[in-house]
């Protein structure tokens, strides 16, 4: 009997190796120079589409907490709806300000200049703005009873409430490790594979039970509570909204970012940085 050949082609065990550190870095640069290059018309309605579909992590949430008793428990359980507006936002290859925070950085701080600079400067403002914007939208459809039952409002401000408990010092520092772990999650993607789904779901989970502050998530909890009366707007732009986007550019641009580049910068040569 002839002895099987238990050899693999190479390329059939290339297919099995995870991707390094250098090519993660290369993949996800190229993502954020496509995300660069893009025209603004596209940055903005994707942004936008972003901001309107992340509030169906709310709306999961709201269901949960609706069904279930007042338990210590129950926020492990509500937090299971967490995840799913990013699953819809990522997976649909939507405009995320808080994924952007690396991916834009990375080909800036690869190759420096003015126009890597503008431009990312650029995209951060056109898809936070649209994020901002599309959350509105999304909050206030919910505010007016347009998205579904009474009881599903009620449990959404209920839900939503828990963002107040914060100063904006507080909400500052609360949101770095927020924007810590979503620029892991999209370093994280090129590795993923099959498993996108699960590991999503897995870092969002995390963000969620942790209480940490996620700007575009807090924005549609912000808003709805302007448009309910339970805040005001200097309370809602200057102590919610503003520090969560400031502590998650932090956690993702100016911690992970550096840091992922940091670590295969001396790796690096001509060739790997085109």
């Amino acid at each position: 009997m002839a002895t099987p050949d238990r050899t693999a082609p190479q390329d059939d065990v290339d297919d099995l190796k995870a991707a390094d550190a250098k090519d993660l870095h290369r993949a996800v640069r190229e993502a954020g120079q496509e995300e660069l290059d893009r025209p603004v018309s596209s940055l903005f309605f994707s942004g936008l589409a972003a901001g309107m579909a992340i509030a169906s992590s709310l709306i999961a949430e709201g269901a949960l907490h609706a069904a279930l008793p007042d338990t210590p428990w129950r926020t492990l359980i509500v937090s299971l709806g967490y995840p799913i507006g990013f699953l819809v936002v990522i997976l649909g290859r939507m405009q995320l300000f808080t994924e952007s925070t690396i991916s834009a950085t990375l080909p800036l701080v690869t190759k420096p200049s003015g126009w890597a600079l503008r431009r990312t400067l650029r995209l951060w403002t056109v898809v936070l703005g649209a994020n901002l914007l599309g959350t509105a939208l999304a909050a206030g459809m919910i505010a007016a009873g347009l998205l579904g039952s009474s009881e599903l409002r009620t449990a959404m401000i209920e839900v939503s409430s828990a963002i107040t408990e914060l100063s904006a010092g507080a909400t500052f520092v609360n949101a770095i490790p927020a924007g810590f772990m979503i620029a892991i999650l999209a370093w994280s993607l090129p590795n993923a594979r099959g498993q996108a789904f699960q590991v999503i779901a897995a870092i969002t989970y995390v963000v969620a039970i942790g209480g940490f502050s996620h700007s575009v998530v807090g924005a549609v909890e912000a808003w709805l509570l302007l448009f309910v009366g339970e805040t005001g707007v200097v309370q809602t732009l200057g102590g919610l909204m503003l520090p969560a986007i400031l502590g998650n550019l932090l956690g993702g641009a100016g911690l992970f970012a550096l840091l992922a580049h940091a670590q295969v910068r001396g790796e690096m040569n001509g060739r790997d940085e085109n």
